[in-house]
């Protein structure tokens, strides 16, 4: 018998789709790799096919137009809510480029999965619409499981208890105990070998080990207030180590290449950095977007947070978990007075002692292995002889 094939298909648009997928498929790979086979997909782009590229560089440009203009993203997110799931997700998938949607669809049948586990609800959308529907599983790491991640599928995955609640409560049509799973955050595997030693990781991204450090980063787009964060940090010239990472935006890393920090700020701007969890893990605290992963990366490593702006009403919902419930993050909007509060944490850092025990005690709720042990629990639905008692149902 052919072992059943699950497929992992990537999607640019925004890093906090393509992390969480590594962290599964390598956590599925490792735990089941012998019984199944594990196919990575680079789904918009591996056939050439010129409707797929375009409508993920659509979604792509999306995230970060909202960044740009978060009333467009707020905007957005409230239609999707006013039309309802079954609406938005045919315009969010058909209307917006029919082509691509017919082209999806087919491409996820030369596949031939068994099961699709998606992190973004385009890929999942073609898995239910093909002709002999495959299971699917989708992973949503918000404290809201919005309009589109609400469309049906075999089992959904929440990292945020207050997301999981609330669909439970709000939805209670569409979720049950069986299709709605609460599990850890799926932070990459790597950030595990990361020291916990501040001054280790300092030595590593070449500053210095013994300065308070500020990191500033607004997601992979890096777009909102990075720009005006940077510039007024450096105004001050505090004596810190600054650290921005611009992500993909080139010409914003290209600015601040050109700037120069006074005698007491160090200040180091990265591009898109292959070492983001250094840098996290080197920080004293974080400024920037309430992203999933831009909120749950530093919150592992005990780094408290300002947030700077929401560029959703999604964003808005997860800025609210990790203040209030959570309590690792504050909320300032205004560029100087943010900076006022790094000032005042610089000066007092026992006003900062609350936020950064109230990270650290979220380091155990991290780890891909439960969320891999429930979608094999799926899959052994439909492949009762895979079954080998490590599977969560």
């Amino acid at each position: 018998m052919e072992k059943p094939r699950v497929v992992f298909p990537y999607t640019e648009a925004g890093l906090g789709h393509i992390m969480p997928m590594n962290s599964i498929a390598d956590e599925f790979e490792k735990l089941y790799g012998d019984k199944v086979e594990c196919v990575r997909s680079q789904f918009f782009t591996e056939t050439g096919n010129p409707y797929l590229i375009k409508y993920e560089k659509h979604l792509s440009e999306s995230v970060a137009n909202y960044n740009r203009f978060p009333c467009m993203g707020f905007f957005a997110t409230f239609n999707m809510d006013f039309w309802g799931t079954t609406i938005s997700s045919w315009g969010a998938v058909v209307y917006i480029e029919q082509n691509a949607a017919e082209a999806g669809i087919a491409h996820m049948e030369e596949l031939k999965p068994d099961l699709v586990v998606s992190t973004h609800w385009a890929t999942n959308y073609y898995a239910m619409h093909m002709k002999n529907r495959p299971l699917t599983a989708m992973y949503c790491p918000d404290a809201k499981i919005n309009t589109l991640f609400r469309y049906k599928c075999d089992l959904t995955l929440a990292s945020m208890p207050t997301g999981y609640r609330r669909a439970r409560r709000m939805h209670f049509r569409r979720y049950n105990n069986d299709n709605i799973k609460l599990v850890p955050f799926l932070i990459r595997k790597e950030a595990f070998d990361v020291s916990r030693d501040k001054k280790v990781n300092r030595r590593l991204i070449g500053v210095d080990e013994d300065k308070f450090t500020v990191v500033l980063a607004d997601g992979g787009y890096g777009i909102g207030k990075l720009q005006p964060m940077t510039e007024e940090l450096l105004k001050r010239d505090l004596p810190i180590n600054l650290v921005p990472v611009c992500g993909r935006n080139e010409e914003l890393y290209k600015h601040f290449k050109t700037l120069t920090a006074g005698p007491n700020t160090t200040f180091r701007p990265f591009g898109l950095a292959d070492n983001m969890l250094e840098i996290i893990a080197a920080a004293d605290i974080t400024c920037g977007k309430s992203g999933a992963s831009m909120m749950a990366e530093p919150c592992f490593f005990g780094v408290p947070q300002i947030i700077t702006h929401y560029a959703t009403d999604i964003e808005r919902w997860i800025g609210k978990y990790y203040i209030k419930t959570v309590g690792s993050a504050i909320k300032i909007f205004n560029t100087k007075r943010a900076v006022d509060k790094i000032e005042e944490f610089i000066s007092h850092p026992e006003k900062l002692e609350p936020y950064r025990r109230n990270a650290e005690a979220q380091r155990s709720n991290y780890g891909a292995e439960k969320c891999a042990r429930y979608i094999f629990g799926l899959l052994c639905k439909k492949f009762p002889e895979l079954k080998d008692g490590t599977e969560l149902m």
